[in-house]
């Protein structure tokens, strides 16, 4: 690590805040923050990159567009196992941490980046606020839902999206002192970047489509039902033409298996920006993924969503929004499209305190917090002379 990781280099401001990133959800997320404290000149931030996505079209780019800057520290860590990328950065994220020692260190998230960050401030008494806390799947086969759950039962301050994760916070005896719900800050963000996505159409995309997105391991991992998934798709185009930006995880298991991303109906293309991706959201006709952000946006944007995964950790999507969780079950993915042809189109509503300024509530609560400790710290000093 070179010498600009090994201090923190925050400033002597009263409140001093180091965000942890490490994939495309955690970056726009963590920019809706970022700018909302921004307002307030006594706060000095820093944006912590792992790596954990590295790649330009799934990184770098983000920073430029969600105009946050370029990060002031970047880990590195780069690809590797989950237990092997978590002790990366577990090993590289200490030393600056403790560096710079920040009032508060904020993550984003159910990533690899987020749990690491909070083992780390658990063990050397950095407080901790998890952004996107009390999501829950049940499904404790996801790594996902390990780094959820942990995090949250690690953090000093948990900011929720919805109710229910509130309610899942107290089953597991979280006390509410420690949780408020704010929202949903990627709305925040999409809220912001929506005009820009007017001007941001890729080329060559057809009129009406089918956005597609397939990127989690115990999905692509499966090299028979990623065949079968292709072939469902081509059904499909048949239909609707088909738009795939495709996951570097995911073309790498398309190759390894011998699949060919190609197709007269199917328009496959590299990883694209946010604003793009946002661009693609907004016209499709239908979505079908596998991502969690996804679902939230398709939700707000109220475009139908078909979800290829058996559970999900964000509900409120399904009973409020316009997902529907379909499974791994291929047959039920086909019907699902069928009826969305037949004109059976969720529309849904939008979620309480999904209004753009969930972020606001999030460093409104850091600033009062930070207040109370400057208070109880001159008390104590205050009683200490006497």
């Amino acid at each position: 690590m070179d010498r600009k990781n090994s201090e923190l280099g925050l400033g002597n401001s009263s409140l001093k805040i180091l965000h942890v990133v490490g994939a495309r959800p955690n970056f726009v997320k963590a920019a809706a923050v970022f700018r909302a404290l921004s307002q307030n000149s006594v706060v000095d931030q820093a944006i912590l990159h792992t790596g954990q996505h590295y790649d330009v079209n799934m990184s770098d780019v983000f920073f430029e567009q969600l105009d946050i800057g370029t990060p002031r520290f970047n880990l590195g860590v780069g690809s590797g196992s989950p237990a092997q990328q978590t002790a990366d950065i577990i090993k590289r994220f200490e030393p600056v941490v403790s560096a710079g020692h920040p009032d508060w260190v904020l993550v984003y998230g159910d990533v690899n980046s987020t749990v690491a960050a909070a083992l780390v401030c658990s063990k050397i008494a950095i407080r901790l606020a998890h952004v996107e806390a009390g999501l829950r799947s049940f499904d404790r086969r996801m790594p996902e839902e390990i780094n959820r759950v942990l995090t949250d039962q690690l953090a000093d301050l948990l900011f929720t999206p919805s109710e229910d994760a509130n309610r899942n916070l107290a089953c597991e005896g979280i006390t509410s002192e420690r949780v408020h719900l704010v929202g949903n800050v990627m709305i925040d963000t999409l809220i912001r970047m929506l005009p820009q996505a007017a001007f941001a159409i890729p080329a060559d995309i057809p009129e009406n489509f089918i956005l597609v997105t397939l990127h989690r391991p115990s999905n692509v991992d499966d090299a028979d039902w990623l065949s079968n998934t292709l072939k469902t798709l081509l059904a499909l185009s048949q239909r609707l033409p088909i738009v795939f930006p495709i996951h570097p995880r995911t073309r790498e298991r398309m190759r390894a298996a011998g699949l060919e991303a190609s197709g007269e109906r199917i328009h496959f293309m590299n990883p694209i920006s946010y604003v793009s991706f946002l661009a693609l959201e907004q016209r499709a006709k239908l979505v079908i993924t596998d991502s969690g952000g996804i679902q939230e946006e398709t939700t707000f944007l109220r475009v139908p969503c078909l979800t290829l995964r058996e559970n999900t950790e964000r509900p409120i999507t399904v009973s409020m929004g316009t997902n529907e969780v379909v499974g791994r079950d291929l047959s039920k993915v086909a019907a699902a499209a069928s009826e969305f042809f037949s004109g059976k189109v969720r529309r849904g509503q939008i979620p309480p305190l999904w209004d753009g300024h969930a972020a606001e509530r999030i460093a409104a609560v850091l600033r009062r917090e930070h207040g109370k400790q400057v208070l109880e710290s001159i008390l104590q000093c205050q009683t200490s002379r006497t």
